[in-house]
């Protein structure tokens, strides 16, 4: 050996980097998923967002149209002279004072039978559309004045049935519309404005008749009226029976009383109701009118109307009759896609954890290293996908946003993982899981009694193959025997 070749010095060989344990990895991996909760939460607040403005539009088309409608009547109210005893204190002494006073009687009706047709139709503003309807009821009722009027505080004398009213409750009264009729004992009568019922926020419209209370009234009724979401009916008297038809193939129904019958197809529904009085609680007279249904929405808004006791006419106040009961029929969408999107956001963390899964055991098991922000962008992409859906939902429908959407964020992540795996071959594993992950989502949206079910089966099985696959990891011991391998 030379001395020039002696002199000639080796660099020296720069240590291999060490590994992160097996531990250390998913200790990270789960670190980023916790972190990717922050963007999830706040695509519930975008979510949240767009539902009040899609709440707004469908509010300003009901400003024009008409509200949630609620229907009341018909009720005859008969104006009685009545007589209160008050004491009152002056200079020390009591002193009892009688005051006569005019009070209202509520008469419901005996018999009350009414056809109900709702034909609904959809109307647009901007992105955003909703279903209004307009109903047409048309009705007969028949009124008899008990021969026991005494037994309810009321001299049948002290009735001024002159001054007879018969009253139509209608909760938003700018969306009826012509051909209003009133019929009594088969004449004609004139509707006048206002003086509804109480449970109808005191809306409404009603007619003035001169009945002697010998002989039964007989009224037949035609009211026709638009508005939107709820369509409710207070039932009034002995024996109430509807009929309601409308061509709405997805009616949803509720309140205080269901259908006796009902037939829902897909050209539309017809729905009965058979309401007695023993089912109401109330009696047919009352000296007092009935207060709103617990929650009664009389404007287009989500503003709810308290009870108020305070007669229609202005005079004193009246002791309440009690509480009105109703019955609601819904025109609901088949598919509500911001509910859709909510509950699609919940299985958020269940896709950002099988992916990052999937890229734990290609590191782990296959060796193919991942950065944590290759963790992290690849989480981004998972969040971004219910971006996507909320936005092209509101313009397509949710079916198509929810292909569209899986298919960008599909294709962008096999191509992202192809690079970051170093293998076109895992890189197609990967998106053949997210492909089955977005189907199987799909179907846990469609089958909401049975989604949790299938969830909890589905996460049992994918912990047991991670379990089975990582068996004979050592998560503590990796990186250590990496490092005594590159010492020796």
């Amino acid at each position: 050996m030379t001395q020039a070749s002696q002199n000639v010095s080796v660099p020296p060989v720069p240590p291999a980097r060490s590994e992160r344990s097996p531990g250390v990895k998913l200790v990270i991996a789960v670190l980023i998923a916790v972190a990717l909760m922050v963007p999830l939460l706040m695509i519930y607040g975008l979510l949240w967002d767009r539902q009040q403005q899609a709440e707004t539009a469908q509010a300003s088309i009901g400003q024009g149209w008409g509200g949630q409608q609620t229907i009341a009547g018909p009720v005859i109210v008969i104006p009685y002279r009545a007589t209160e005893t008050t004491t009152v204190n002056e200079n020390g002494k009591d002193v009892t004072r009688t005051v006569n006073t005019i009070r209202n009687l509520y008469l419901s009706p005996q018999t009350n039978k009414a056809d109900v047709t709702i034909k609904p139709e959809k109307r647009k503003k901007a992105i955003y559309e909703t279903v209004v309807y307009e109903s047409q009821v048309a009705g007969n009722a028949e009124f008899v004045l008990p021969a026991d009027i005494a037994r309810y505080g009321v001299a049948r004398e002290a009735l001024m049935l002159d001054r007879t009213e018969v009253r139509l409750g209608i909760s938003d009264a700018r969306g009826l519309v012509d051909g209003n009729s009133l019929t009594v004992d088969g004449t004609p009568v004139a509707l006048q404005p206002g003086k509804g019922l109480l449970s109808t926020g005191n809306s409404g419209t009603f007619a003035f008749v001169d009945w002697s209370g010998a002989a039964p009234m007989k009224v037949d009724y035609r009211i026709g009226v638009r508005g939107l979401g709820d369509f409710k009916l207070i039932p009034r008297g002995v024996d109430t029976r509807w009929t309601v038809k409308s061509s709405w193939p997805n009616p949803s129904f509720g309140g205080d009383f269901l259908p006796a019958k009902r037939s829902v197809t897909a050209s539309g529904f017809t729905a009965t109701y058979a309401v007695p009085n023993l089912a109401l609680g109330q009696a047919q007279v009352l000296t007092g009118d009935l207060s709103p249904p617990v929650t009664t929405n009389y404007g287009p808004r989500d503003a709810y109307i308290e009870a108020v006791s305070a007669p229609s006419d202005g005079g004193a106040a009246e002791a309440s009759g009690g509480t009105a009961k109703a019955v609601a029929i819904s025109l609901i969408e088949p598919v509500d896609l911001y509910s859709q999107v909510d509950r699609a956001i919940k299985y958020g963390f269940l896709f950002i954890g099988f992916t990052f899964v999937a890229f734990l055991m290609f590191d782990i098991i296959a060796g193919a290293r991942v950065a944590p922000a290759e963790y992290f962008l690849t989480g981004i992409a998972l969040v971004l996908f219910f971006v996507l859906l909320l936005a092209f939902a509101e313009v397509i429908g949710f079916t198509l946003a929810y292909m569209l959407a899986s298919a960008a964020i599909i294709g962008l992540l096999a191509f992202y993982s192809a690079a970051v795996l170093k293998s076109w071959k895992r890189a197609r594993f990967l998106a053949a899981m997210l492909v089955g992950l977005y189907a199987l989502l799909y179907v846990l949206l469609n089958l909401e009694a049975y989604s949790l079910l299938i969830g909890s089966v589905l996460m049992f099985f994918a912990l047991a193959g991670v379990m089975y696959m990582t068996r004979s990891i050592d998560w503590s011991g990796l990186g250590k025997k990496d490092e005594a391998a590159v010492a020796a």
